[in-house]
C-alpha cells in the first residue's frame, strides 16, 4: 500500500473534506502513539507503513516512551487535529485509524503496541484506543452501526415495493 492509497482509505472511513485534513488527522494520532511507546516498538509497527506514514511514528517524534494515559492521549491529538475537531471526534478518530493500522501490520507488531498499552480502567484505560478492532474492525462496526448492508431483491417482501412498481389503488373511482 503506497502513501495515496493509505491515505485514501483513512479520508473514506473517517469521511474527511480533503487530503490536508487527512494527514493532519493521521499525523496527529501516530504521532501521539509514538511518543507513548517505546523506539524500538515504534520501529517495528512502522515498518511494514508507507515511508511517509512511518515517518510519524518514528521520526516526527523527539521523545518516545513517554507516559501518558488514554485521556491525555486524547488531548493531545485533539491539539494536534486543530479547532475542527472536539474531543470525542478526535477518540473516534484514533480508533479507526488504529484498526486501519491493525489491518496494515503484521499481527506480532499489533500486538506489541497493544502490550505497551493497559488496557484496565485502573492503568491508564487505553483500551478505549482498541475498541473498533475489538469490535471485528471497521468494516463490521461501521455495518452493525448502519444495520447492515444493502437489501437484495430476493430478501424484499412483496409489500416493500423493490419490484419498482407502484401500488394501485384500487378503491378509488
Amino acid at each position: 500500500m503506497n502513501f495515496d492509497e493509505f491515505t485514501g482509505e483513512i479520508q473514506h472511513r473517517l469521511e474527511l473534506p480533503d487530503t490536508g485534513r487527512t494527514v493532519r488527522t493521521i499525523r496527529a494520532i501516530l504521532m501521539t502513539v509514538g511518543e507513548r511507546i517505546p523506539e524500538g516498538a515504534a520501529a517495528d509497527l512502522a515498518a511494514s507503513l508507507p515511508m511517509e506514514i512511518k515517518w510519524y511514528l518514528t521520526g516526527a517524534v523527539q521523545d518516545h516512551g513517554q507516559r501518558f494515559d488514554w485521556q491525555e492521549f486524547v488531548s493531545r491529538v485533539n491539539d494536534r487535529e486543530g479547532d475542527r475537531t472536539d474531543r470525542s471526534e478526535a477518540a473516534y478518530h484514533a480508533r479507526v485509524i488504529v484498526d486501519f493500522v491493525a489491518s496494515q501490520v503484521p499481527p506480532s507488531d499489533f500486538q506489541q503496541l497493544r502490550d505497551q498499552l493497559p488496557e484496565s480502567a485502573d492503568d491508564g484505560n487505553w483500551g478505549e484506543l482498541f475498541a473498533v478492532v475489538d469490535s471485528g474492525g471497521w468494516g463490521d462496526a461501521q455495518e452493525a452501526q448502519t444495520g447492515g448492508g444493502p437489501q437484495h431483491e430476493s430478501e424484499a417482501g412483496p409489500d416493500s415495493g423493490s419490484n419498482g412498481v407502484e401500488p394501485v389503488d384500487e378503491t378509488e373511482e
